[in-house]
């Protein structure tokens, strides 16, 4: 038995942009065990896995080539667009998947995927050991989220500069570290960075989950609840968030770059 699986490229209207991710929709259940062979022979930053269920909604697990996670964007906006470009899901119809950090919508708006996120917004902490030494920066705020670290910075430059230690910053006990600073472009509000070694991600190229912890801090220092961000990888992203209570709005474009099947 064969198993189609399809690579999207997300938050990107361009192919070879953006972050890719590998979605297979299963038409029966397989085992994780399978799901994480799978996601480590894609070696991308994450897998995703979708199972229809009985009522119209579906189930979806993401893997990365070293574990499973509780929450991905990327992947997410993935499986939404595979579904409505395979027929899977009718054009005008809202996705809805059951994960491991609840039920998760989907929605297309024109050329947009918005999803609907639970915020992580992160606390105050002081640095912990070999934190900011791991990312070689000066911080100006250290917070922690349900998921990773949060370090804020003063100027761009320092962001897209970053050259992490990846055998010292997988020591620190979070999935991953986020570096952030407003923008030096006036049409965009803030830039990141996001490093998670620890989960078999050196770097991360365009990040829907720490922009459920990147809402909630930059609505608290600007007073405003909607973002046009830039994730400053090699490939680069474009995320629109926007802060709705305790949920998190993400927007961003995805194209299908690679279809084939799986043969095991």
């Amino acid at each position: 038995m064969t198993q189609p699986i399809v690579q999207v490229d997300a938050f990107t209207s361009k192919p070879f942009g953006g972050n890719p991710a590998a979605v297979c929709v299963l038409d029966a259940p397989r085992d994780a065990a399978w799901m994480q062979l799978v996601a480590r022979e894609m070696n991308l930053a994450e897998t995703a896995f979708v199972r229809p269920c009985a009522d119209g909604d579906f189930e979806l697990r993401w893997f990365t080539p070293a574990v499973e996670v509780d929450l991905c964007g990327h992947a997410t906006l993935a499986s939404a667009h595979v579904l409505w470009e395979s027929g899977r899901l009718d054009a005008g119809a809202a996705a809805r998947f059951h994960t491991r950090s609840g039920v998760l919508t989907a929605t297309r708006r024109g050329d947009w995927i918005d999803l609907d996120f639970p915020a992580t917004p992160a606390e105050p902490i002081d640095p912990p050991p070999g934190l900011l030494e791991a990312l070689g920066v000066r911080a100006r705020f250290v917070g922690r989220s349900r998921f990773d670290y949060l370090v804020e910075v003063a100027e761009e430059r320092e962001v897209a500069a970053v050259q992490p230690d990846f055998r010292l910053l997988k020591t620190c006990d979070a999935r991953g570290a986020i570096v952030t600073s407003a923008a030096d472009d006036p049409r965009v509000d803030f830039v990141s960075r996001y490093f998670a070694p620890a989960f078999g991600i050196d770097e991360d190229p365009a990040t829907g989950s720490t922009h459920c912890c990147l809402a909630p801090f930059w609505s608290a220092r600007t007073g405003r609840r909607e973002f046009v961000a830039h994730q400053l990888s090699a490939r680069r992203g474009v995320v629109h968030a926007a802060l709705q209570r305790d949920r998190v709005r993400l927007s961003g474009q995805a194209i299908t770059v690679l279809r084939g099947e799986i043969l095991a």
